[in-house]
């Protein structure tokens, strides 16, 4: 093997490893601009800026502004710098594994905090620009419809356990779910009522529990 080859398989791994750095920055750039400016006045050349990057280098690493901002939510969605489907997140597998009810809620209260804290401010930003901009519309309306998806299955699975109020139907305890973790609701209760992150865990938890169990 020639020194240029061996050079070459060397140097590849750091390169892959300094574009997924670059990447990140870029992210956590664009994540303070957008919460900061809104989508509309937010730009790329500032995100370049804010990242210490050339505004081609975020075209070529990411991509355009909608796409960018794509990216933001559904990574924030996943907590990583890369989308992950819903069915292979931790927190996911975990409630699927628990054997009873209020361990399955206890999993997921415990997961929506730091989602929300992730994702409340991108959609503030999201839904005052979802007015103007029929493309972020259809981004607002197809998060809401693949969260309430998500919740059939996780009320589904609650169901599973037996322990669910047998006056309540699927869709009704789907429904509970998807409005009570909603980044809005979080927004009311920790931003505009002061709570901390941590009470509004506890007292999600609560309120499934006393509202959906039997």
């Amino acid at each position: 093997m020639t020194d240029h080859v061996k050079a070459r398989r060397y140097s590849s791994p750091k390169r892959a490893e300094q574009a997924l750095q670059t990447r990140s920055a870029i992210l956590k750039a664009a994540r303070a601009v957008f919460v900061e400016r809104g989508y509309a006045a937010a730009t790329i050349p500032e995100v370049a800026r804010a990242a210490g990057v050339a505004v081609d280098t975020v075209y070529a690493a990411v991509g355009r502004k909608p796409v960018l901002f794509r990216l933001l939510i559904e990574s924030a969605l996943s907590g990583g710098d890369h989308p992950v489907e819903a069915e292979q997140r931790d927190y996911v597998q975990r409630i699927r594994q628990a054997t009873s009810a209020g361990e399955k809620i206890a999993i997921y209260a415990a997961a929506i905090r730091p989602i929300q804290e992730r994702i409340a401010p991108l959609f503030v930003a999201l839904r005052d620009a979802s007015a103007q901009d029929a493309k972020l519309a259809a981004l607002w309306r197809e998060i809401a419809e693949r969260r309430a998806a998500n919740m059939r299955l996780f009320a589904q699975d609650l169901a599973a356990t037996g322990e669910l109020r047998t006056d309540l139907t699927l869709d009704e305890v789907a429904d509970v779910v998807w409005s009570t973790n909603a980044p809005e609701y979080y927004l009311l209760l920790v931003h505009d009522r002061g709570w901390t992150p941590e009470r509004f865990e506890t007292w999600l938890a609560d309120t499934w529990r006393r509202l959906l169990l039997a």
